[in-house]
């Protein structure tokens, strides 16, 4: 980011957009390494509907990797767009509008799910190389709240009984 003339103009160069491609190519299943080369080891996670913090790279991920298999939408579409999907009928998980500047950027989402429209952001900070060191995740209506919290409640229970399984 320079500021010119008391303006400020926002670069390509501003370490938001590295991050951010790096982040499309996560939602696309493109990204090498996955979630552990796009979270600091120290990311915050904030979800729309837990009251704490989470703290650091492990319990993000499983957060953001429940919401990927929640918000997908009723058709349960795999990736992500910017074809604004939610608003044409198909239910799939789509951005819509994007704010990038600096290191901060902020993406509205639509999607739907069991039959609720949700809308909400993805509020995302990186830091100079462009890890992700926080990420905040709010949504309504709150209908669409209500909707994600059970799904996501259902998508953690099976996640972790994946992973008592595949211990034993």
């Amino acid at each position: 980011m320079n500021i010119e003339d008391g303006k400020i103009v926002t670069t390509s160069a501003d370490p938001i957009f590295a991050c951010m491609d790096q982040w499309y190519a996560h939602m696309r299943g493109d990204l090498d390494g996955g979630l552990d080369t796009l979270l600091h080891p120290d990311v915050v996670f904030f979800s729309p509907v837990v009251f704490t913090p989470q703290e650091g790279r492990d319990i993000t991920k499983v957060y953001l990797n429940a919401a990927g298999g929640t918000l997908g939408g009723d058709d349960k579409v795999e990736t992500a767009s910017f074809k604004g999907a939610a608003t044409s009928g198909s239910g799939e998980f789509g951005y819509i509008k994007r704010i990038l500047q600096g290191h901060h950027a902020m993406l509205e989402f639509e999607t739907t799910v069991e039959g609720k429209y949700v809308n909400g952001v993805d509020i995302i900070t990186c830091d100079d190389d462009g890890l992700i060191t926080e990420f905040k995740v709010m949504m309504r209506p709150l209908q669409a709240v209500n909707a994600v919290h059970a799904q996501m409640g259902a998508m953690l229970e099976r996640m972790a009984a994946a992973r008592d399984g595949a211990k034993s």
